[in-house]
């Protein structure tokens, strides 16, 4: 009887052992760990140009099977090319109006951003606020109206109470900025992350009338992704601290 109990007790060890060294793993959530692959298109808003370039890069190097695809301009422009079939998996518009032609639902705010007056190196007129660029020998350019930075371009100037009269509308942040750098105007109003990135050609002035003409970013996967599960991942890489990290270095702000 002492040997059976001695045999029952060895024994016992041994299946428990053998229990455990089944065990799976926790599963883990779906979609988890899963590689991106395929090529991922993103519509992006111009002034989006640098720091998208850059996280296009770096997911890229976290996700060795996929290729991201830009399109940047002006979001207007973007979204009529989305609606009238561009193949597109995430569109990152510079403003909600234009985010709306595109997608109601879905759609998540990553940064905000704010306008400044781009001038030349050193302010050669010596620029301090709105009002300046209404002198009768500053050139002034501006963005289309349609265009996002045209629209809080507006808003800064009727909260001033100013009639703006600039000598060119571009579809663009970037055609705006260049008009500058090019020295073809004098001044414009660009978001001032843009200006940022163009330091070395450039110079920002800062204006009260600004903060009552920020906008919003909304991001969102297309219903019609082609690669939606790639589309997914980017957006998620964008809206992740990593993401998040490299769009406040350039000088956009959170929500």
């Amino acid at each position: 009887m002492l040997v059976k109990k001695l045999a029952a007790l060895l024994v016992a060890p041994i299946l428990l052992a053998g229990c455990g060294s089944s065990e799976q793993p926790p599963a883990a959530p779906s979609g988890a760990g899963q590689p991106v692959t395929g090529e991922v298109t993103v519509f992006a808003a111009a002034s989006l140009t640098e720091t998208f370039t850059q996280l296009g890069k770096d997911f890229e190097a976290a996700n060795p099977g996929a290729k991201v695809k830009f399109n940047f301009g002006g979001s207007s422009a973007l979204a009529q090319q989305i609606n009238q079939g561009a193949p597109a998996d995430v569109f990152a518009s510079a403003s909600p109006a234009n985010m709306k032609q595109v997608a109601e639902t879905g759609t998540v705010t990553f940064v905000k951003n704010k306008l400044q007056i781009a001038v030349g190196k050193g302010n050669p007129h010596k620029m301090a606020s709105l009002a300046d660029v209404l002198k009768p020998e500053i050139k002034l350019a501006l963005c289309a109206e349609q265009v996002p930075c045209g629209a809080a371009a507006k808003k800064a100037f009727e909260v001033a109470k100013l009639t703006p009269k600039p000598v060119t509308l571009e579809q663009d942040v970037k055609a705006t900025l260049t008009k500058v750098k090019l020295g073809e105007v004098d001044a414009a109003l660009v978001y001032e992350t843009d200006v940022s990135a163009a330091a070395k050609d450039v110079d920002g002035v800062d204006f009260p009338e600004a903060a009552q003409a920020v906008n919003d970013y909304p991001i969102v996967t297309l219903p019609k992704a082609r690669n939606a599960s790639g589309g997914k991942a980017f957006m998620d890489f964008i809206l992740s601290d990593k993401g998040r990290q490299v769009l406040t270095k350039a000088g956009f702000d959170t929500p």
